[in-house]
C-alpha cells in the first residue's frame, strides 16, 4: 500500500496550490513547496513560493479508506489515512490537541462525542484494589492444587470400576418381528 495524508489548507493558499499543480505558475519562486516539521514532529512550516504558513500534523478520529481506479469501473484500495495535516492562516492559532476532533466531512463533526462510545470512568484506586484481590485469589488457587496434587501422590490409585457385560437389547412386541413399509405393500398386493 502507499502511504498517503490529507493536506487541508485555507483557500487562499488552495488557489495558488492549483495553479502550481496546473503548471501556470509564472516564475520559479511561485513555484517553491516545501513542507518542513519541528524536532517533536506535530508543528512545522509550510511554505509556498516566499510565503510561510504554521502546519500541524492532527489524528484523524477514524481511519479514512482511500481508493483509485484505472478503467473508471474497479476501484483499488489504495491506502488507510489516519493523519491530516493541516495548514493555518498566519493569524490562526495552533491547535491544543494532537488529535482533530471532527472528521473530512460535515456529518463527521465532533465525531467522537457523537459516533463512538465513551471510555468507562474508572477510579484507578478501585482498579488497583480489584487488581490485588484476583492475585490473591489466584495465589489461593494455586497453593490449593499444589496441595491436592501433593495428596493425590501420597494415596493410592482407585480401584478402576468393574464394567458389566452388554445385554441384547429388547424390543417392544417380542413376538412380532418390526414391520417396514415395504412389508405392507407387498401384503396387499
Amino acid at each position: 500500500m502507499e502511504e498517503q495524508f490529507i493536506l487541508r489548507v485555507p483557500p487562499s493558499v488552495a488557489e495558488r496550490l492549483e495553479s502550481l499543480l496546473n503548471g501556470s505558475a509564472a516564475s520559479p519562486e511561485e513555484q517553491a513547496l516545501d513542507l518542513s516539521f519541528s524536532e517533536n514532529g506535530r508543528s512545522g512550516t509550510f511554505s509556498i513560493g516566499n510565503e510561510q504558513f504554521p502546519a500541524s500534523l492532527l489524528d484523524l478520529p477514524c481511519v479514512t479508506e482511500s481508493y483509485k481506479t484505472y478503467d473508471d469501473r474497479a476501484l483499488v484500495k489504495t491506502a488507510d489515512i489516519g493523519q491530516m495535516i493541516m495548514v493555518r492562516g498566519p493569524n490562526e492559532s495552533a491547535p491544543d490537541t494532537i488529535e482533530y476532533r471532527h472528521g473530512l466531512t460535515p456529518p463527521m463533526r465532533d465525531a467522537r462525542k457523537r459516533r463512538f462510545r465513551r471510555e468507562p470512568d474508572l477510579n484507578p484506586e478501585l482498579v488497583q484494589r480489584v487488581e490485588r484481590d484476583l492475585l490473591n485469589i489466584m495465589a489461593v488457587n494455586e497453593q490449593e492444587d499444589g496441595n491436592q496434587n501433593a495428596s493425590n501422590a501420597n494415596k493410592k490409585p482407585a480401584p478402576k470400576p468393574v464394567t458389566k457385560p452388554e445385554a441384547p437389547p429388547t424390543t417392544a412386541n417380542a413376538e412380532e418381528p418390526e414391520r417396514s413399509d415395504s412389508d405392507d405393500t407387498e401384503d396387499s398386493a
